[in-house]
């Protein structure tokens, strides 16, 4: 088959990435084509509702509310979706795949969620779906863990993959703000959306980390295989008592491999000042990889918004518009060499049920506890964490509470078991002495 002389894109959605996908084809088309080899055109651009969109700028007849105009056109050749959210997206994709088109996306949900599927219609059909934009905006992991660093063995992944988590807690560390305020202020200056139950309660982390630990050991990992927890039980004394123990607070995305088993896991933890993603302040990201050749590497950048966004679905439509050109075939941002897809899926967990239990994980913890300000205390707390067999490291008394007759005790472990941890954290709290355990979180070394 011929290569076409023109092609065409067929654009999903026109929101924030969408409007700067738009402009970006259209107003760059002479630079585009000599990337590509030929030209590239945008056709069609499917929108819900034609009045907001009227004034977009755009070629008249190029807006449709009617997605078969994309779908069944058989001139289209590219489909970018980012309309976001599973539905119609995922059918939209299955079914541009399904009649030969190359589809680029950035919808992390659908990515996490039918990724597998979506891949393997892609290989039946000889087509690229291409979704670096679905992980760390412009940072180029997706396509790196598929390409320069795929003669690794990937030991783990350890990231910072959300912008607005990300800011609240730089903004809770460096000024002294409380949760509430410093959500307030992302959602403000446009980080956070007005429901941000995504980001600050590890939903969207844990769909990228799903994408990247898939990608990374060749397991299906899906979301429900992702630990999860997230970051408003967090309090400025937390930062402060980090700050002098020596330890940045971020909220991680994590994946490993040990011993065929994957845990992948997203929840706040501390990290020595002297570590990579320690420095990752603002609505930055960062992906730290370690394989067995490479070593660790850290990808950084800006993790979201119109530009770094619009920059990897470009990369993507300049990929899978080469391989028209080329007829190459799938690029290597098609995955089936990364994951075996003509076999039965491995998942995460090898029974297939999706295993996001942390009980056996090893790790130093921070404990902070309110407690009766009376002599015999920390005997009684040393007796309950000596019962579990975990060993403290350090301890901290502060903000002694004359009044009520309190005080609040920092803890640190030597390397503990999550499981041990959690049953002694119940045994606190049953303590007359204790008040209650106001807060743990996990030290990554």
């Amino acid at each position: 088959m011929a290569s076409p002389a023109l092609i065409n894109v067929g654009l999903m959605g026109m929101g924030v990435v969408g409007g700067g996908v738009a402009t970006s084809l259209l107003g760059q088309p002479n630079a585009l084509a000599r990337k590509i080899g030929c030209p590239i055109s945008l056709k069609k651009v499917l929108v819900r509702d034609l009045a907001k969109h009227g004034q977009a700028n755009l070629p008249a007849g190029v807006l449709t509310t009617n997605p078969e105009e994309i779908l069944d056109d058989s001139d289209i050749h590219v489909v970018v979706e980012v309309m976001g959210g599973t539905e119609p997206a995922a059918g939209y994709m299955k079914q541009a795949l399904s009649s030969g088109k190359h589809v680029v996306t950035a919808n992390k949900e659908v990515m996490s969620k039918h990724g597998p599927e979506l891949i393997s219609l892609a290989n039946r059909n000889g087509v690229n779906l291409l979704y670096e934009a679905s992980v760390g905006g412009g940072i180029p992991i997706v396509g790196s863990l598929m390409g320069d660093l795929a003669a690794n063995n990937v030991q783990s992944i350890r990231s910072i993959i959300n912008g607005t988590t990300n800011y609240i807690l730089t903004r809770m560390a460096h000024d002294g703000a409380d949760f509430d305020q410093a959500l307030r202020e992302a959602q403000q200056r446009g980080y956070a959306e007005s429901d941000p139950t995504n980001d600050v309660e590890g939903i969207d982390a844990a769909y990228k980390i799903s994408i990247l630990a898939s990608l990374a050991f060749h397991k299906i990992v899906g979301p429900d295989d992702v630990f999860r927890q997230g970051i408003s039980n967090l309090e400025p004394q937390d930062f402060r008592y980090a700050l002098e123990l020596g330890y940045a607070i971020k909220s991680l995305a994590i994946a490993t491999l040990n011993d065929g088993q994957v845990k992948a896991r997203v929840y706040p933890a501390m990290l020595p000042f002297d570590h990579m993603l320690a420095k990752v302040d603002g609505v930055y990201n960062a992906v730290e990889v370690e394989g067995d050749l490479c070593g660790k590497v850290l990808f950084h950048g800006m993790g979201a918004g119109r530009e770094p966004t619009t920059s990897a679905v470009l990369g993507d439509v300049i990929e899978a518009s080469r391989s028209l050109v080329s007829r190459a075939g799938p690029t290597h941002q098609d995955h089936s060499s990364n994951i075996d897809l003509t076999e039965p899926p491995t998942r995460a967990d090898e029974s297939g049920s999706g295993d996001s239990n942390i009980d056996d994980l090893i790790c130093k913890y921070y404990l902070r506890l309110n407690v009766l300000d009376r002599p015999g205390v920390f005997a009684q707390i040393g007796h309950v964490l000596g019962d579990g067999e975990i060993s403290i490291a350090s301890v901290l008394q502060k903000d002694t509470n004359q009044s009520e007759q309190t005080a609040e005790i920092v803890i640190t472990t030597h390397p503990a078991v999550e499981s041990s941890v959690q049953a002694s954290i119940q045994a606190l709290n049953a303590l007359e002495v204790v008040r209650d355990v106001s807060n743990v979180l996990r030290i990554e070394e």
